[in-house]
Order: structure tokens, then C-alpha cells, then sequence
């Protein structure tokens, strides 16, 4: 979808290099320029393979890495030579660094004015909030994101994984593909910036549009939907725990035969959706009983097998494993480049015709001469000048 497109990634830690990945995915060439000292993501503690940070290996699978100084003149002139045949540049700076480093979207167009910039801030581009640390716990807080989490009563929680980070990533991406699509349009390139905050708050959808309407506050309630009943979560006699969502009335009905209950579709207190809402709580006490007296993987092939929403809560490990995760190439085995030692990855959600398989993430510095001669056209001279003088840095 991308090929032919490339990009230069100075995102760092999380949700740029994720959109990296991403636009990696979709089959762009995605260079990754790093400092002397590398993507701070190379020493995040505490699993590591082969010395490399289990942190770092999730999302830079398929780049290239190139090291420059940016804070030296040399290096700075190889990046705005980079620059010239590139076709979009990501990261993901405090909003005030891209000016003060000289490569914000304008000083990036006198080189090459179809270049697209994709910037990712953590709350807004102007003061008091440009200089706000903005860290994905605290995103997950200020957004209304975390009011939603937990069970009722009790303290708020965050998410199982770096949610702000990660869809900052995800729409990164999706901004920059737009920015090149007009660029491919109108021979001109352009800026594109996504803020963790904002993402989060458009993530709100449907709660904040109840809000909007009825003024009522949405809060915390657990895995229970505060909308749709039955749509929890219920231990069952080998204490794992089953998720069930028979959404409308026909799955509804599908459900309570499934069970073994058929009269429950039928009961009064449960006929209808309003019906299910206003008597959750007796509704939840009944299932609790009956999925009690099974395994959840017992009621989960059963619901499956009946066509019903349902299935078993599963840890990571079983959830990587499982047959349809496979089948869908989920998880990708690499060897390590030098030792040949197989590590597990997880697989791309994009499948088309083509689609890449993404190479082992790169060594600091592993690709800086090729990518510079192959397109900048720099001499083996001028590598070996670069180098001595620390400009670059080669692994």
C-alpha cells in the first residue's frame, strides 16, 4: 500500500515509534533516526534478548536505524540531505523543540516542499500547556478515560497497556497517510499533529455523547456495560472468568437456549432490553449461579458452537497462542540477525496482497552508511569524515 514511500522516524519510547511500525506495516521504507545515545526505549528494564530491550523490540520491527548528532552542523546537513528524499518525517518532541532544532513542517519545506510532517504533542502547542509533561498514566487521567475504569465505588485504574500512547500512534499514522495522500494530490506537502490528550477525549465517543445530551456523568462499572444487559463478566467453577455480551434479542434468545435456560427469554424481569437493564443486578445473580456449576472453557465452546457472544477472559499467553491468533499470523517468529536465536513477534493487523514481512528490529547506528550513500549519494570519504568528526554514528 505504502511501498515506494519513505520515512524518517525521530520518534521515540512508545507512540511514535508505534506509528512507525504502523506505516512499517503497510509497506513504506520507515528509516529510523536515532541520537548518539539511541531511542531511550533500548534500556527500559527488565526483560532483554539477545541485549536488546524487550520494551524497544515491540515496536520497531521493519526500520532502518540511522545515527546523527543533530546537535552537530554535519549532522544536522545529513538529515535535511535525508530530508530531500524522504516523503515524511514523524516524531514526537515537546511542541517547542521542532522550531528550536530547525525542523519543524517550515524549515523541512525550503528542502523539500513535498514533505509531510507528522508531530505527536502530549496536550497543546501553546503556552501554559506546551511545556506540561504529558505522560500516558497521566493522559489516561486528565482525559475522562480513567473515571470509566474499575469497579464501581472504588478507586480508578489504568489500562492493562499504554492506551494514550498507543492510539497517539495509531491515529500518527493514520494523519500521515492522509498528509501524503494530498501531498500525492497536490504536489505540496503539509503538517499533520495529534495530541495524546485529544485522542483520548475522541476515544470518549458514545459516553461523552450520552453526557452531552442528559448532562448525567458517565462512571466506572466494572467489565459491566452500562447500557447492554447481560454484557459482564462471571466466575465460573474453575475461578476463570467468562465474558458474555448477547447484544438484541435474537442473540438474546440464542443465549438462554444455549444455557439451558430457555424460560429465562421469556421471564418478565428479562423480556426486553429496558427490561434486562432495569433488573441487572437479579439478572447477574441468576447467570452467576448457573455458570458457576462449569469451566469457562467448557460455556465457551458451548456459546461458540451456538453462535452466542462469549469467551473465556484470557491471559496474555493464552491469548497469543490461541488457534485464531495463529491463523491470523499474529505471531511471527524472527531469528536474531547475528546469533540466529528465534524470538517471537507480534504479527501486523494490516493483510493485503504483499503485504511485508517486517525484518528483526535494527542494531543502534546498523544502517547509517547504506541508507546516506544509497540516498544521499555520500562517498565512503565522506562516511569516514562524518565519523571521525561524530556526526554520525555506525553500529
Amino acid at each position: 500500500m505504502l511501498e515506494g514511500v519513505k520515512v524518517l522516524d525521530l520518534c521515540h519510547v512508545l507512540g511514535g515509534p508505534f506509528a512507525g511500525q504502523l506505516l512499517a506495516q503497510m509497506g513504506a521504507e520507515v528509516i529510523k533516526v536515532e541520537s548518539p545515545d539511541g531511542d531511550y526505549s533500548r534500556t527500559v528494564p527488565p526483560h532483554w534478548f539477545e541485549g536488546d530491550s524487550s520494551f524497544f523490540l515491540s515496536c520497531n520491527r521493519g526500520k532502518k536505524s540511522v545515527v546523527l548528532d543533530l546537535k552537530h552542523p554535519e549532522g544536522k546537513a545529513a538529515l535535511m540531505d535525508l530530508v530531500k528524499a524522504a516523503d515524511a518525517v514523524i516524531y514526537g518532541f515537546a511542541p517547542d523543540v521542532p522550531a528550536r532544532l530547525g525542523i519543524d513542517h517550515a524549515s523541512l519545506a525550503k528542502v523539500n516542499p513535498r514533505i509531510v510532517v507528522g508531530e505527536l504533542i502530549g496536550l497543546h502547542d501553546a503556552p501554559p500547556f506546551s511545556k506540561a509533561p504529558s505522560f500516558d498514566l497521566i493522559v489516561q487521567a486528565i482525559s475522562g478515560f480513567m473515571s470509566l475504569t474499575g469497579e464501581a465505588g472504588r478507586a480508578p485504574v489504568r489500562a492493562g497497556y499504554q492506551v494514550a500512547d498507543l492510539a497517539g500512534g495509531l491515529y500518527l499514522a493514520l494523519g500521515t497517510v492522509g498528509a501524503l495522500f494530498k501531498a500525492l494530490k497536490s504536489g505540496q506537502g503539509s503538517r499533520v499533529q495529534v495530541s495524546l490528550l485529544d485522542c483520548q477525549i475522541a476515544m470518549l465517543t458514545w459516553q461523552a455523547q450520552n453526557y452531552f445530551i442528559s448532562g448525567e456523568v458517565p462512571r466506572a462499572s466494572g467489565a459491566r456495560h452500562p447500557m447492554i444487559a447481560p454484557s459482564e463478566v462471571f466466575q465460573c467453577a474453575d475461578g476463570a472468568w467468562l465474558a458474555i455480551s448477547p447484544t438484541g434479542e435474537g442473540f438474546w434468545k440464542e443465549f438462554c437456549k444455549a444455557l439451558g435456560r430457555p424460560e429465562l427469554a421469556t421471564d418478565a424481569r428479562f423480556c426486553d432490553a429496558a427490561a434486562r437493564i432495569a433488573n441487572v443486578d437479579a439478572l447477574a445473580a441468576v447467570l452467576g449461579g448457573i455458570f458457576a456449576t462449569r469451566a469457562a472453557g467448557e460455556w465457551e465452546e458451548l456459546f461458540f458452537a451456538a453462535r452466542v457472544p462469549a469467551g473465556k477472559v484470557k491471559h496474555v499467553g493464552e491469548a497469543v497462542d490461541q488457534p485464531v491468533a495463529r491463523l491470523r499470523r499474529m505471531v511471527e517468529s524472527l531469528p536474531h540477525p547475528q546469533t540466529g536465536q528465534a524470538m517471537n513477534f507480534l504479527g501486523s493487523v494490516f493483510k493485503f496482497a504483499g503485504s511485508p514481512v517486517l525484518g528483526y528490529p535494527p542494531r543502534l547506528g546498523e544502517h547509517t552508511n547504506a541508507v546516506l550513500a544509497g540516498l544521499c549519494g555520500y562517498t565512503p570519504e565522506r562516511l569516514a569524515a562524518l565519523a571521525a568528526g561524530k556526526a554520525v554514528m555506525q553500529a
